[in-house]
């Protein structure tokens, strides 16, 4: 078994049908030195089985922990201190990876920095197309470019994202003047010793978004990091499905008095300070 340089931690709760195209995507990476860690903020047992059916193919860990409410902040740092290696690397259950996503994010990294992507988020009609194994990662930039404006109108978003451009091709000036501003946590990548530096995630917040990110990147910026973009590079392909949530004004006003007093090593982390 090759030995892995890298740990990708797959953040889940229960959609297995989603996660197993991940996982599909995880198999099919050019740079295969990574071990899986899968951190599920619950305890569902088809879940436990569905791992199971694919620990043969794969170098993978199984965390779970009580489903008590939204706690993947407290996921996502068990799942730091299960990994192996000193570089993580994050996605969500949802989002397919283009073939050379693990590559670009093991080759481009950096001690000093914090790799930063994004992603397609399909419409309902492309997903099914996902669903039906109709298309897959390896025909996807012809079919984005292609089917740009019809899989606009059917409700796909961020499209430009969803295309690999080779660094090494004839446009490659575009990812160079593709900067990010803030961190995806389905998309970015970082040592172990930066996310030491500001104690992990931070568990007080209890509700998606911004804690499981947007927070991580003020907070990496005041230890001294800084992030670079992997758009079009590091490509994913977010799979449709309604979400749960859209007001942030609870986890927006905690990240503000945390910036105010200047809290980028958060207390409720890794470690309990």
């Amino acid at each position: 078994m090759i030995k892995p340089i890298a740990s990708l931690i797959i953040s889940a709760y229960k959609n297995v049908q989603y996660l197993d195209f991940v996982i599909k995507s995880v198999i099919q990476q050019t740079d295969k030195r990574f071990e899986v860690v899968i951190t599920e903020d619950a305890q569902h047992v088809h879940m436990k089985e569905y791992v199971r059916s694919i620990e043969n193919r794969l170098n993978i860990k199984h965390l779970t922990q009580p489903d008590i409410g939204w706690q993947k902040n407290k996921a996502l740092n068990r799942a730091i201190e299960a990994a192996t290696t000193d570089y993580l690397i994050f996605i969500d259950e949802d989002c397919v990876l283009h073939p050379r996503f693990i590559e670009y994010h093991i080759k481009l990294s950096e001690p000093n920095s914090v790799l930063a992507g994004k992603r397609i988020k399909l419409d309902p009609l492309t997903t099914q197309m996902f669903l039906d194994n109709k298309l897959w990662v390896d025909s996807m930039n012809w079919f984005i470019l292609r089917n740009f404006f019809r899989i606009k109108k059917q409700g796909a978003k961020f499209i430009e994202e969803g295309v690999f451009i080779n660094p090494n091709g004839l446009f490659r000036v575009i990812p160079r003047l593709r900067t990010m501003y803030q961190l995806k946590g389905c998309n970015m990548s970082f040592s172990r010793k930066a996310i030491y530096a500001i104690n992990g995630f931070d568990e007080d917040y209890t509700r998606p978004a911004i804690g499981e990110d947007i927070d991580l990147g003020w907070r990496f910026e005041r230890a001294g990091y800084k992030l670079k973009s992997l758009r079009n590079l590091a490509v994913q392909y977010h799979l449709y499905h309604e979400t749960g949530w859209t007001n942030q004004d609870e986890n927006i006003k905690m990240m503000k008095q945390k910036q105010a007093i200047d809290q980028f090593i958060c207390l409720n982390g890794i470690r309990k300070l």
